[in-house]
């Protein structure tokens, strides 16, 4: 990878003439969403330019938009001078511009060559010399060896990524959308893609780069646009990138996606915490690796009624982190010990009797059975177990009964413990999973994203739910990805960057700072 912001010094006379595509006061609104506002963005040839922000600072929808998925409620783009509209990827295709996706959209039973033919007209028949000339000439372009028989699921992550790109130019396009390209790629892979990528801006492509990666963006970067709930925050142009050392780079970008103002407010929510300082921890996590490097060397202690919150971008082991503590997921290295007691080797059941709850971040597809009535739903758990069952026999009006009694007490709107779970609003879901996980005299609860997709009066009743357990003594592993959540329930947040815990800071005035530059720096 290349070191610091070289990228942006060799580059830095780029990007002075009239921009290939230049996006105009673009705003785009959902339900109860601002997603993008007012946001003008140039791209220009020959340039890297880097677009950073945390999640739901509206990177996606604008990509989407540049890329004809989504159109703009306000604003106009023009592409080489003159407005154009982008109704359809097909329409930013015919305008030059390519888009490759975080996941890979190749079919992996079909070979290079074939993938690349897709989408040709049908009544043109299938040109396969035609095809492997243009595959040729592109991967010579890029610098790269591809072999057009292979087929495209038997590529290691970085080959595909190849073809992906390859594809996104198939058609003569000039300009190359990058969204997160280097999330499923290892270290070798993200050397190679920076190569690519150079090439690319040397044969005058312009291309926006998509990361949550601090290091990348400064290796690969000319210009960088930072984005935070919807507006552009800032922009550091090629003159500007240029002449900062990496440390400077860093510290102003952090500064622009992370402002101090955004992290008094959040200190000043700030849940009142009860946890001894001298209270004996309860979770002992010590060396935990998966040993395919979704987690490496994991370790930290949570005491009795603290939360300890988990920050970093999605795809950094935060999930694989909650499914084995859980059980669900085995580690290959470590240590866990719940109030003393070594629980690697113990079941799922058998770590749930010990006090360990898991509220999974996916409610609907996971954490219940739709069809299941919610009486159901609540006992899921529970299966076999008495009261609800005795001598292998259900009782439906115990059953009943329970769910009746959490329905109340968690305030679920439904029609009965019969209804469906399914026909539950997502609040109302989240809800009965909390009353579910609550209710059983928990010690450790590992709350995975819990607000997640819900609105502003749920997210609220979900928040209130953890401060409570955690004044009642119950220790919470919070894991999520809106940093003002973290800051107002934690009293600690460990960051989590590709596996690795690479930091853990105590909340107070200068937390939001520390924790985003952790989240984007990768270290300490």
């Amino acid at each position: 990878m290349p070191e610091g912001t070289g990228a942006a010094t060799a580059m830095a006379d780029r990007g002075t003439g009239a921009p290939l595509v230049r996006l105009v006061g673009i705003t785009k609104r959902f339900p109860g969403v601002l997603a993008n506002d007012d946001v003008s963005f140039d791209i220009h040839a020959g340039e890297v330019h880097a677009l950073l922000g945390e999640n739901g600072a509206g990177k996606s929808t604008l990509i989407a938009i540049l890329s004809g998925v989504q159109q703009p409620d306000a604003g106009r783009i023009e592409v080489t001078g003159r407005e154009a509209r982008i109704a359809s990827p097909r329409d930013a295709i015919r305008l030059g511009i390519g888009t490759v996706y975080q996941h890979s959209t190749l079919v992996p039973t079909l070979t290079v060559v074939q993938n690349l033919m897709l989408g040709q007209p049908w009544w043109r028949p299938l040109g396969r010399a035609a095809a492997l000339a243009r595959l040729s000439e592109l991967a010579a372009l890029l610098g790269v060896q591809v072999e057009p028989d292979a087929v495209a699921g038997s590529l290691s992550l970085g080959q595909q990524q190849q073809v992906e790109i390859i594809k996104a130019l198939w058609r003569g396009e000039r300009v190359l959308v990058l969204d997160e390209p280097t999330s499923m790629l290892t270290p070798r892979g993200v050397q190679e893609l920076g190569q690519v990528i150079a090439r690319l801006a040397a044969q005058g492509f312009g291309i926006v780069f998509v990361s949550h990666k601090l290091q990348e963006v400064l290796a690969f970067g000319h210009r960088v646009t930072v984005l935070k709930l919807g507006r552009k925050v800032g922009e550091l142009p090629p003159e500007r990138l240029s002449a900062l050392a990496p440390a400077d780079a860093t510290a102003e970008i952090v500064d622009l996606m992370f402002g101090r103002g955004a992290s008094d407010a959040a200190v000043r929510r700030r849940r009142v915490s009860t946890v001894r300082g001298d209270a004996p921890s309860l979770l002992e996590v010590s060396g935990l690796s998966t040993g395919d490097g979704a987690l490496e060397g994991v370790s930290f202690t949570i005491r009795p009624g603290e939360v300890f919150g988990v920050a970093g971008v999605d795809g950094n082991g935060q999930k694989q982190l909650a499914e084995v503590l859980a059980g669900q997921l085995r580690a290959a290295a470590g240590r866990i010990r719940l109030a003393g007691q070594d629980i690697i080797p113990l079941s799922v059941r058998r770590r749930q009797e010990l006090g360990l709850r898991y509220l999974t971040d996916d409610r609907l597809g996971e954490g219940t059975v739709g069809s299941f009535s919610i009486g159901t739903n609540l006992v899921l758990k529970r299966v076999g177990e008495p009261p609800f069952w005795e001598r292998g026999f259900e009782r439906p009006a115990r059953i009943a009964d329970h769910a009746r009694d959490l329905i109340e007490r968690f305030d679920v709107r439904t029609p009965g413990p019969d209804a469906p779970i399914a026909n539950l609003s997502g609040g109302n879901i989240q809800k009965a999973l909390f009353g579910r996980e609550l209710s059983q005299e928990p010690k450790l609860i590992i709350a995975n994203k819990p607000t997640y997709g819900l609105d502003v009066a749920n997210i609220r009743a979900a928040r209130d739910r953890i401060s409570a357990a955690a004044d009642d003594g119950v220790a919470c592993l919070l894991i999520s990805t809106d940093l003002d959540e973290l800051l107002e329930l934690s009293d600690r947040v460990g960051v989590m960057y590709r596996g690795r815990l690479v930091g853990i800071v105590d909340n107070g005035p200068d937390a939001e700072r520390e924790i985003g530059r952790l989240m984007v720096a990768g270290t300490a």
